[in-house]
């Protein structure tokens, strides 16, 4: 019989235990312990999270039978996912489900694939070959999610991939570059928090930003600025500003883009800009100070000397923090391009793609908010760019070229052999030279104390706004030294290339994703960025040792346990016969 004192504990064990669960129910407590904090959000997607006010819906079309480094990506999606519906209280749905995977004729599921694929879902085919039964399986993955919030909206794609291609050491001059999948994968997984969040905040945001492409200084407004205008037209108000007729304002336009003039900026001209800037306006400058083209080269006989165009912004730039140099850079890490090598027996052109210094790779090199996690970016003909002293502008490197770069100052000879021996080689002799820089800040005025009066009050009558000698707030600018990262190539066959497509070069480089980060960066005012800097490490297994050891390691996880289950039973019935058979005595 149980004393009165047993059955009080018995309650108040059982009073606890209801608490306990009672408070699991109304309080959260979750720790991540992982080296690289895969688990924990940046604090400017939770507040994003916290502020939505209906239901989000995710179908993520990455399941099904996937090989590994999928099939680890798909799994990341969902930690992901479940970490966003912490703060958004249970408000995401997700489903991972193949898109058609109910439609049994297959012409309908090529039509819903097609309308996917209009949208912007990517496909991709891929062979997995079978080690043990030496056979290989075409299989289609469609590496994508749709985020959808309200009916009447429509759905933001997630590519889950990372546009960014880690690259195993090679060299530079004689090999070819191999692609590092498993580090290419873990890449995709680092941005998988920024991919939603942009996603979400794109579909929930109460204001769309206005951005307006500037002319009247000889900027191209045909088809090569097409993919420009098509990655803009869906998420922002696009409109075309002609500074010739008046000034921008900033409290309507966000960013003014500024893309391959070659008329020179008159002073007006420049006092817009400023006063625009002054006044809390973003710019995005991709300026060619030099005139450097291909088709230049292939009507001349193989060479010709790149010029300035005299666009007159060199002071303006100066004052707000960098100097674009009279130059064009070369590094041998770059890109080819087709070229006439010789004759075939049956007397056509022999075409050979041949390493071409003007066209480097560029990439990131420190931690920054728009190109960190980007896979390489195409440039043509770039010049260099040098940071100066600018009073409260913070400097950031934003791409840069390789190891292996060299200045050709101006007047440039463009060669097509402009590596002809091998001491040519060794005047690559430069590391990680600056092409495009980010400036924020509380910039000054070019034309502090040096207007007169009558033209200050000019201003004013225009703009309704006094003329500015600071800054009324922190802004931002980014400056890029090329700006055929932003045009688009023409074929003759398919029409505009996407911007980051050559002719004959069947690759698609990053150069969308950096204008469009930077539009972003630029035009918004929330924090979402600070989530592209997270990284995942790649911990990798020894993969002859799990081969050979294999066998081992699934005895060990699974013969071991089920052996200590049966020893702790056995031992814990032993123990129970020698208690009460030593109570019946």
């Amino acid at each position: 019989m149980k004393t009165p004192l047993k059955k009080y504990r018995v309650v108040a064990a059982l009073l606890v235990l209801v608490a306990l669960i009672l408070g699991s129910q109304l309080f959260t407590v979750r720790l991540d312990l992982t080296e690289d904090k895969r688990f924990t959000l940046s604090p400017s997607t939770i507040k994003m999270l916290s502020e939505t006010d209906s239901t989000i819906r995710v179908e993520v079309f990455l399941t099904g039978e996937l090989p590994a480094d999928y099939k680890k990506l798909s799994i990341a999606v969902k930690d992901v996912l479940d970490e966003f519906n912490v703060p958004a209280s249970g408000r995401i749905e997700v489903t991972f489900k193949k898109p058609g995977e109910d439609l049994e004729q297959d012409s309908l599921k090529a039509m819903l694939y097609d309308s996917l694929a209009r949208m912007g879902v990517p496909f991709e085919k891929t062979s997995i070959v079978s080690e043990e039964a030496d056979i290989t399986t075409n299989q289609l993955i469609i590496p994508a999610a749709l985020v959808y919030y309200k009916k009447s909206q429509r759905p933001v794609v997630v590519d889950l991939r990372s546009s960014k291609k880690v690259y195993r050491q090679f060299n530079v001059i004689n090999e070819e570059p191999q692609e590092d999948v498993e580090a290419t994968r873990n890449a995709a997984e680092a941005l998988l928090e920024n991919k939603f969040a942009v996603a979400i905040d794109k579909l929930t945001r109460k204001s769309v930003p206005t951005v307006a492409y500037v002319v009247g200084n000889g900027e191209p407004t045909d088809f090569t600025v097409n993919d420009l205008g098509e990655s803009l037209r869906n998420d922002y108000r696009l409109g075309v500003f002609d500074l010739k007729q008046g000034y921008p304002d900033a409290s309507i336009i966000q960013t003014l883009i500024i893309v391959k003039p070659t008329q020179p900026f008159s002073e007006e001209d420049q006092l817009k800009l400023d006063q625009y800037v002054m006044n809390g306006g973003h710019i995005i400058w991709f300026i060619d100070k030099l005139y450097a083209e291909l088709d230049s080269l292939k009507r001349t006989e193989g060479q010709y000397t790149a010029f300035d165009r005299g666009l007159g912004l060199d002071e303006l730039l100066f004052k707000y923090g960098v100097r674009i140099n009279p130059d064009l850079l070369q590094d041998l890490n770059c890109s080819k391009i087709p070229l006439v090598v010789g004759k075939n027996p049956d007397g056509s052109i022999r075409m050979q793609r041949m390493p071409w210094p003007y066209y480097p790779f560029l990439n990131s090199r420190t931690p920054n908010p728009v190109s960190q996690n980007l896979d390489r970016v195409l440039p043509i003909f770039p010049s260099s760019i040098d940071t100066v002293m600018a009073r409260g502008i913070q400097k950031t490197i934003l791409l840069a070229t390789d190891s292996n770069s060299r200045r050709v100052s101006s007047p440039a000879i463009v060669s097509l052999n402009s590596v002809q021996r091998e001491e040519d080689l060794y005047s690559f002799n430069q590391s990680y030279v600056p092409v495009a820089v980010l400036l924020e800040g509380q910039f000054n005025s070019l034309f502090a104390n040096r207007l007169p009066q009558g033209v200050m009050d000019s201003v004013q009558r225009v703009t309704g706004k006094p003329f500015l000698k600071t800054a009324v707030k922190a802004g931002k600018q980014i400056v890029v030294s090329d700006a055929d990262i932003v045009t688009n190539a023409i074929s003759n066959t398919t029409g505009p290339l996407p911007m980051g497509m050559i002719p004959m070069e069947n690759y698609r480089f990053a150069n969308r994703e950096f204008f469009l980060n930077s539009i972003d960066y630029l035009s918004s005012d929330k924090q979402l960025f600070e989530s592209r800097n997270k990284t995942v490490v790649l911990r990798l297994l020894n993969k002859q040792k799990v081969k050979e050891q294999k066998m081992r390691w699934q005895l060990f996880n699974t013969a071991l346990p089920v052996t200590f289950v049966l020893l702790t039973g056995a031992v814990f019935q032993g123990w129970r016969r020698r208690k009460y058979a030593s109570a019946a005595k």
